[in-house]
């Protein structure tokens, strides 16, 4: 199973627009996931989509990268693992000094 990140979604888009999305392309999703943010319940504009088929991954990969959705070009590569620190980009200050 293959896991894409999709990004630089409309923020309108839904599961279902996604999947839409794909399937015009002749893409199967076997599970897509907007990711929303906790306390609004408003999409972050990007979501994370499974393919059972590495194969058809690839050519999702290949085919929609940068194809227009509701007006924006949306990335689509393969998802990277999560890091042991979450991410984030902020340098560490050290302790606090009050």
């Amino acid at each position: 199973m293959k896991k894409l990140f999709v990004g630089n979604l409309p923020y309108a888009a839904n599961e279902t627009d996604v999947q839409n999305f794909f399937a015009s392309h002749g893409i199967t999703i076997d599970n897509i996931t907007v990711m929303r943010d906790r306390f609004t319940g408003q999409a972050r504009g990007f979501a994370f989509a499974e393919i059972n088929d590495d194969a058809v991954a690839a050519n999702a990969v290949e085919t929609c990268h940068g194809q227009e959705m509701l007006g924006r070009a949306i990335v689509v590569n393969e998802a990277r693992p999560m890091t042991k620190d979450g991410g984030g980009g902020g340098r560490d200050r050290g302790p606090r000094r009050y």
